[in-house]
């Protein structure tokens, strides 16, 4: 039998009849995650990731609806890896970002998509992405 225990960024993992514990960080689970699977722009998918956890050292990942996802106080995006034309990332409350650089797509429900469909798109907003992130760290520290 055993138990998972979530506490900050580490999942444990517990076996409640040997005591044994296993501890296995968001990272390494997002890492898993990407590893595994199967994607025509896997590719930009680990550069968009890397340019967002860059952003800002307060920015924590894992795994939650279906993709790797980027948290600062509140959830802040999720890539949608189901979308096979494109890398979609979903940026939660995109309407609260007041996106200047015309990276984001409004979206329903006050959401905002960010859409990549090549290397080169990734490398050309790579500032347009980090701005965002930024402005979300500032937003929830109420800058």
């Amino acid at each position: 039998m055993f138990c998972s225990i979530v506490h900050s960024n580490f999942v444990s993992l517990f076996d409640l009849k040997s005591k044994n514990c296993t501890i296995m960080n968001n990272t390494t689970k997002v890492e898993d995650f990407l590893t595994k699977l199967e994607h025509p722009l896997k590719a930009e998918m680990q550069a968009v990731r890397e340019i967002i956890r860059s952003a800002s050292p307060k920015i924590e990942e894992d795994v939650k609806w279906g993709g790797p996802s980027f948290d600062y106080k509140e959830p802040m995006a999720t890539f949608n890896p189901r979308v096979k034309d494109f890398v979609a990332v979903i940026f939660h409350k995109g309407e609260l970002l007041n996106d200047k650089t015309g990276l984001l797509e409004p979206a329903p429900k006050g959401k905002a998509y960010a859409k990549f469909r090549s290397i080169e798109e990734v490398t050309k907003h790579k500032a347009s992405l980090q701005k965002i992130v930024k402005s979300w760290v500032n937003l929830m520290d109420g800058k």
